[in-house]
């Protein structure tokens, strides 16, 4: 990569976005900034000569490539993509409408699926680049109630993006998979999550408890986006930034116990599992 790089962000109009637009700027990088509706992006961020704010959304594969095209002319290469954009579809999986569940997976896994794509030939003629993708812990692992539709697609998009690594990797292109735990992002905002109706009676405490919880979760959590924008910055500078970042301590204890969780479940019922070949194998 060169010294400067060109960052083509997604959802970078709030939320973690604009700390990564903010932090990639002051780092001296060029930033293509890009939300639903661009204005947001540069009363976000504020005007620089190195900002170019486009319209995107994610889901629009066409305007998915007419951002990278946007970005191309303007500063004649792109090194970084940041799958970023995201919204949260939390309740329960009964209780959530086939609708919002593939809004759901839409959003949070074709929108980087649309957005690689149309990013890729270009990378490939450059023969260099990153594809950095906020997933999320739940991506990793997802014991809590509410979070079946977020979770397909953060499950997803980890697949995916680890899958893709060895088909790009010929042509200099790098994958990153970010799984930060809870960072006071606004995510849980009402701009960001929306709620399945309660419907079931066999569910109604519970969704009563956890909607509070949620709720009250908004703006109280530990992580410090902007500390993580920076640190997403240094990480990409590396000369081989790492496949996987766990992104705060919560993260970090969760990659180890699904890590410990995973290795007790290979060898709980070993002797059975390796004895499923065929005799003449």
């Amino acid at each position: 990569m060169t010294e400067k790089n060109v960052w083509l962000i997604t959802g970078a109009g709030r939320g973690l976005g604009v700390d990564i637009a903010k932090a990639a700027l002051a780092a001296g990088h060029a930033v293509v900034g890009t939300a639903r509706d661009a204005a947001a992006v540069t009363a976000a961020v504020g005007e620089h000569q190195d900002l170019l704010a486009v319209d995107l959304d994610v889901t629009d594969p066409a305007a998915a490539q007419a951002a990278v095209a946007a970005a191309v002319q303007r500063f004649g290469r792109l090194d970084v993509v940041v799958n970023n954009a995201g919204s949260f579809q939390a309740g329960f999986f009964e209780e959530m409408t086939p609708e919002a569940f593939r809004s759901q997976i839409e959003t949070t896994l074709f929108g980087p699926v649309n957005v690689t794509r149309a990013a890729l030939p270009q990378l490939r003629a450059q023969r260099s680049g990153l594809v950095m993708t906020i997933s999320s812990t739940a991506g990793i692992a997802s014991p809590v109630e509410f979070t079946s539709a977020y979770a397909a697609s953060k499950f997803g998009v980890e697949g995916f993006m680890e899958a893709l690594a060895p088909e790009v990797a010929p042509f200099g292109i790098t994958t990153m998979l970010v799984e930060p735990g809870f960072f006071r992002t606004e995510l849980l905002s009402p701009q960001s999550t929306q709620y399945a109706a309660p419907s079931i009676e066999d569910y109604a405490e519970r969704a009563r408890q956890t909607l509070e919880a949620w709720k009250g979760m908004d703006g109280t959590q530990g992580g410090d986006p902007a500390k993580l924008a920076r640190a997403l910055v240094r990480l990409v500078a590396l000369d081989e930034p790492p496949a996987r970042f766990a992104a705060g301590a919560d993260a970090v204890a969760l990659f180890e116990q699904k890590a410990n969780l995973l290795l007790t479940q290979a060898a709980a019922h070993r002797d059975l599992s390796v004895s499923l070949a065929h005799d003449d194998a």
